[in-house]
């Protein structure tokens, strides 16, 4: 069941397509949400005479409510598969999402593939018109803010046929902020066709550590400047699509020896440090107009010598990000089922000391129904005043008001079909995709540079390596995608799946199969001291074919593989990445990406083998 579109939507919407054609446009950006006329795209008038009026006539449950953001189990609101359902009702004392709603009046619902909430675009759209008619049928009516994580690149909660998009460290390869905001409003219009209204992205890590195991590639580059610059182009390109972007992991994730999923990581950086490194991109974020910040489940010791996880520490989201940054917008936390804000107090206290500490959405507590109580007790027992509650709450209304909820809370299958993976979304897609992949070094081999390669000189090619899932869970596998790309160039390519940690006879199978080709073309995922990718690739250097590698995820493994006749960093391994690498390969398209973190020798870090912005062309 779906809701026919007002009249007021097909109006603007017909208005913006035609807005659209009439300045070229709608090549690259198929129409958007609508806006009311005279409104910024994406910015709707916030009225906080009607919102403080709405939370006067709020109970203290519904208020308590609003500000959790939960995840539930389902594809759909009111009717989910009974596996689902009783997950639920283990989980959190219901059945179904709408019930969550009507039950705990919570504010906001976090998509997650693993929860089936992500099957298709129609019946995303399905849900979420189904989670706003549990919403708006409160006794209190409020509309929720449905979430997701839609980085793109290694972090897509919603794959194909949805547009899929290069990710951070892609970007900023690319370098360009015009193609980071368009790949930000392409997704946000995605995103907000299927009632998806507030993205975990972008990440405002600045990743100065290779050996970072949480962030990687999902920040933009180890430049704080540049990161910023990229950052603020993000939060417009989402917020310019109606959906609310979320600068992350305050105050900076970049620089860990631990993932947060599973510890709580020490951020050893002086304060000094921190306003030179970690800060930039937020206040970017924060010039930009965000419209929410994340925080991160981290000890920062120059911050706030409690040894508080930053998302529990007064002076680090009140005193420094608040009151020094001057950020007035919505404080969401990290989610409250990982690890690293766990460890110090129990599940009772952390959201209440979240609150205290100056947060206003509670994201995804680990046991749902203690999290809301300990708020509620907290509350009534005087230790958070209903004022406090009620500061956060106007917050997060605003926000929803601001991106036009208020105004337009259903979705149509029609709009999907208008946004959600159409082609020009998926040109422009592949058209920055193909201004991503860096050439990081390219060797004589013959008389010749290696690459480009040439169907008359390499007709006969070997694709191997390692072929992880895809992340959005649609497309692949790389050596496939690879394969079958350079075929399409003129070439014959064969692949063959080593893994990311390949058995001794994998590898004899491989250098046996790579013997008498003309090239060889290995992808390698993050290759360490140890890891058998290195052995892999030294047979295959050993049987004298030339070797192209392929850096898929961190392009730090050139720096642990000796001998390769070229090497190159595509900073993900999507189809859309793999196809752009293969036409740089082929020589279709020039290598104009360049590197946005250095590659350090891997025994000697002081020593930098390849410094930010190296990249070569043809």
């Amino acid at each position: 069941m779906h809701h026919s579109p007002s009249r007021r939507t097909l109006l603007t919407a017909t208005a913006a397509a035609a807005a659209l054609a009439a300045t070229g446009a709608g090549e690259v950006l198929a129409a958007g949400p609508p806006h009311p006329p005279g409104h910024s795209p994406g910015h709707h008038p916030v009225d906080r005479r009607r919102l403080r009026r709405l939370i006067a006539g709020m109970s203290l449950r519904e208020k308590v409510g609003q500000l959790f953001v939960m995840r539930v189990y389902g594809h759909s609101a009111t009717d989910p598969d009974p596996a689902d359902a009783a997950a639920n009702r283990k989980e959190i004392g219901v059945s179904t999402a709408a019930e969550l709603v009507s039950e705990y009046h919570v504010g906001g619902i976090i998509y997650f593939a693993w929860a089936h909430n992500v099957r298709d675009p129609h019946q995303i759209a399905d849900l979420s018109n189904g989670i706003q008619r549990a919403g708006l049928a409160q006794p209190t009516p409020v509309p929720l803010l449905i979430s997701t994580d839609q980085e793109h690149g290694l972090v897509a909660r919603v794959g194909a046929p949805a547009t899929l998009l290069p990710g951070a460290m892609a970007l900023g390869a690319d370098g360009s902020r015009e193609d980071a905001r368009r790949a930000a409003f392409i997704s946000g219009s995605e995103l907000a066709a299927m009632g998806v209204r507030q993205d975990y992205a972008p990440v405002a890590d600045v990743n100065v550590n290779p050996a970072n195991p949480v962030i990687g590639v999902r920040s933009f580059g180890a430049d704080p400047d540049a990161v910023a610059r990229l950052v603020a182009a993000q939060v417009k390109g989402y917020q310019s699509a109606c959906v609310a972007a979320t600068a992350k992991h305050f105050p900076g994730h970049g620089d860990t020896h631990t993932d947060s999923h599973t510890g709580l990581p020490v951020i050893t950086h002086s304060e000094e440090e921190w306003q030179r490194l970690d800060a930039p991109p937020f206040r970017a974020a924060i010039a930009a107009g965000v419209d929410s910040i994340m925080t991160a489940h981290l000890v920062v010791p120059a911050l706030d010598p409690a040894g508080d996880p930053a998302t529990l520490s007064r002076p680090i989201l009140t005193g420094i990000l608040r009151e020094r940054l001057g950020y007035e917008g919505v404080v969401v936390t990290d989610a409250l089922d990982m690890a690293g804000v766990r460890q110090k107090y129990g599940d009772e206290r952390v959201p209440v000391l979240a609150l205290k500490a100056g947060v206003d959405q509670l994201l995804n507590p680990p046991d749902f129904r203690l999290a809301y109580n300990a708020v509620l007790a907290a509350v009534e027992s005087g230790e958070i005043s209903e004022e406090r509650v009620d500061t956060s709450l106007l917050r997060i209304l605003e926000l929803k008001q601001r991106r036009g909820l208020f105004d337009e809370p259903y979705v149509t299958h029609e709009g999907v079909d208008r946004t959600v993976g159409v082609p020009p979304h998926l040109r422009a897609a592949q058209r920055i995709a193909d201004r991503t992949t860096t050439l990081v070094l390219n060797r004589r081999t013959g008389g010749h540079r290696t690459l480009p390669l040439k169907p008359r000189r390499h007709q006969d090619l070997l694709v191997v390596g390692a072929d992880p899932a895809a992340p959005s869970g649609t497309g692949g596998p790389p050596t496939t995608v690879l394969a079958r790309t350079l075929t399409e160039l003129g070439f014959t390519a064969t692949a063959l799946s080593t893994g990311v940690t390949p058995t001794p006879e994998l590898i004899e199978r491989a250098a046996a199969a790579a013997s008498g080709r003309d090239a060889v073309v290995v992808a390698t995922y993050n290759v360490t001291a140890t890891s058998p990718q290195r052995t892999l690739v030294s047979r295959l250097v050993a049987t004298g074919v030339p070797v192209v590698q392929l850096a898929i995820r961190n392009p730090y493994d050139i720096a642990r593989l000796d001998g390769v006749a070229a090497s190159l960093a595509s900073y993900s391994w999507t189809d859309g990445e793999m196809r752009a690498a293969a036409r740089v390969i082929a020589g279709r398209v020039d290598p104009v990406g360049r590197l946005p973190v250095p590659v350090t020798d891997a025994d000697d870090p002081e020593q930098v083998l390849y410094p930010i912005g190296h990249g070569l062309s043809y």
